[in-house]
């Protein structure tokens, strides 16, 4: 099993002097104690189960670079991108870019977005749902040309939201074939048929039950497009405190509640959860996750959901 970290919350003691010292540290720590992935949200205002939009909030790239000058060892990326902030030869550059400085550990977390609020509020344009998943489609057929080969496409490309004439990315990714795409979200219809046919990771809310239902969903479009369900990692994002501090209505867990519970999701077919916690900024509750937590657990095989439920339960 794998081991990820998001770190959704910038309020800190110390003010906004203190985020970057702050954050250093928990970047350090997490990539020490053995995370294998390390994250930030793709937002510029707080969101509103964390906290107040007054809160801190970072642009996601710039603080995924500064990430990687702190750390040697975890993949960092998005949790999740939202595909309408950037045009999609920026969202494969920067996460080229991210690639090479980090030798090789960036993701590229990408979803349709859902955040209307702080779009109008920043004047990003927001287009329709169907829209957005047309840019999002695109975004993805444009990063694999743009990772294709040494140098990217020389192929003039006509999408449904987009036009690049030439799809040329020097220097390509130290990541081969190409930086991991992950796509976020659980819709049925679109969203788990992007991953099939675009992604090597797809990122689900919910507990096993939920899991179950849609990586047997997300089975079938494989099998409609030709794809071997087995070779996309099967990723969740799950809360966790140890603060008693709430995030999205975490409550306080033991180590042994955490290991029990992630058990259970690795037995549901999760290969890497995500621990998204108010507690990044503390060393001992990191430092807790890598001694009691993930060494019980680096060693469990995700079981295959297909066989748990039928790979065509519907």
């Amino acid at each position: 099993m794998k081991f990820g970290l998001q770190i959704y919350s910038f309020t800190w003691p110390g003010g906004p002097a203190a985020i970057g010292p702050t954050l250093a540290r928990a970047v350090r720590t997490a990539d020490d104690v053995g995370f294998d992935s390390i994250w930030v949200m793709d937002h510029f205002w707080q969101i509103g189960a964390p906290g107040s939009e007054l809160e801190p909030m970072l642009e996601g790239w710039t603080t995924l670079g500064y990430m990687a000058a702190h750390s040697q060892r975890a993949r960092l990326g998005l949790m999740v991108g939202g595909v309408h902030y950037r045009n999609p030869g920026l969202w494969v550059k920067a996460a080229t870019t991210l690639d090479v400085l980090s030798g090789g550990r960036a993701w590229l977390g990408i979803g349709a977005a859902w955040n209307q609020a702080e779009s109008e509020g920043l004047g990003f344009p927001w287009p329709t749902l169907r829209e957005r998943f047309e840019m999002l489609e695109d975004t993805l057929q444009i990063a694999h040309g743009m990772w294709q080969g040494e140098r990217g496409s020389e192929e003039d490309f006509q999408g449904s939201r987009f036009h690049a004439a030439r799809l040329l990315n020097v220097p390509q990714s130290i990541s081969r074939p190409r930086v991991p795409i992950l796509v976020g979200g659980g819709g049925e219809k679109r969203t788990l048929r992007l991953v099939a046919q675009y992604a090597d990771a797809s990122n689900l809310f919910g507990g096993p039950a939920q899991l179950l239902s849609k990586y047997a969903i997300l089975a079938e479009h494989c099998a409609a497009v030709g794809r071997d369900f087995a070779e996309i990692e099967r990723t969740n994002l799950q809360q966790f405190t140890v603060s008693g501090r709430n995030a999205w209505g975490a409550r306080p867990e033991s180590a042994e509640q955490l290991v029990d519970r992630l058990g259970r999701l690795a037995e549901a077919g999760v290969q890497h959860v995500i621990l998204s916690t108010a507690d990044s900024h503390d060393p001992a509750a990191l430092e807790l996750i890598g001694r009691e937590v993930i060494p019980q657990l680096r060693n469990v095989e995700a079981a295959d959901p297909r066989a748990v439920v039928g790979s065509s339960p519907h």
